[in-house]
């Protein structure tokens, strides 16, 4: 999975990153998907020792395009994780509370603790993302934000946290396939809003603003994978397995019975 990683100061060109890359399985769809059940196994194991250790902190996060598949990512790698030691903290617009603060305040609230999992469904990242797309605040204000970013992961992960970011990468012509089966599937009906095919005619503004992202904040402790995601069992193979590999390689172990059980017995 490391040709999806961006390298430090790497200067990121999403028209040469394949969306519908599957270079990682020669496998087709229905055999990547049990071996998806596979690494699924494997992050549930791993995941009762993260939290049974009280070690560890882990923080995944997702960034994409709309209907790059932030929601199906969590729900097809998460699905039977056992809900203690995990969470999942979605950023929407800032609170007026939130706004009296600096934008990392609400943000450093939801980071992990120790044994457990968080997953920023959406991110800090949006304060270089949609507001520089939106002319939110001024250019002079949004370009230090990267120094800050890269600042505030420096201490998280020198403070004991593991942090995983994907781009969830897709292509314009999926996006468009994507919002056409929100609207004709009365199931999905709830999932379109006018505001997406808005901010679709932003595309190329927003690619512009994720590359500079990428570029600006993919760093050695914290790293990017720019995930191809126009196939979703890929994307979810891929992402999986990058945490499947993360969890094993931290070598965790249940911690040591304190107490002599050897003659305990349940009545």
């Amino acid at each position: 999975m490391k040709r999806y990683l961006v390298k430090p100061g790497e200067k990121v060109d999403l028209s040469k990153r394949d969306p519908g890359d599957r270079s990682c399985f020669k496998g087709k769809k229905k055999e990547g998907r049990e071996a998806l059940d596979d690494v699924v196994r494997r992050i549930q194991d791993q995941q009762v020792v993260l939290f049974a250790e009280h070690k560890h902190r882990i923080l995944i996060v997702l960034q994409a395009m709309d209907t790059g598949g932030k929601d199906g990512t969590i729900k097809s790698i998460f699905k039977y994780i056992d809900p203690h030691g995990i969470r999942i903290a979605n950023f929407k617009a800032p609170t007026s509370p939130e706004l009296e603060h600096d934008y990392l305040w609400r943000i450093h609230s939801q980071v992990p603790g120790n044994g457990e999992i968080v997953i920023f469904n959406r991110s800090h990242y949006e304060d270089v993302l949609i507001v520089r797309v939106h002319d939110l605040v001024p250019r002079g204000i949004w370009k230090r934000r990267y120094d800050h970013i890269n600042d505030f992961e420096r201490i998280l992960t020198d403070e004991g946290t593991t942090i995983l970011k994907f781009f969830l990468h897709i292509d314009k012509k999926e996006q468009r396939k994507r919002l056409q089966t929100r609207l004709n599937r009365p199931d999905k009906n709830w999932k379109f809003s006018r505001n997406d095919l808005r901010e679709r005619k932003l595309w190329s503004k927003y690619i512009r603003a994720y590359e500079q992202m990428l570029s600006r904040t993919s760093t050695e402790y914290a790293p990017w994978y720019i995930v191809p995601s126009n196939r979703k069992w890929y994307r979810n193979l891929v992402v999986g397995t990058v945490l499947a590999e993360t969890l094993e390689e931290l070598d965790m172990k249940y911690p040591p019975v304190v107490e002599d059980l050897e003659n305990v017995v349940v009545t």
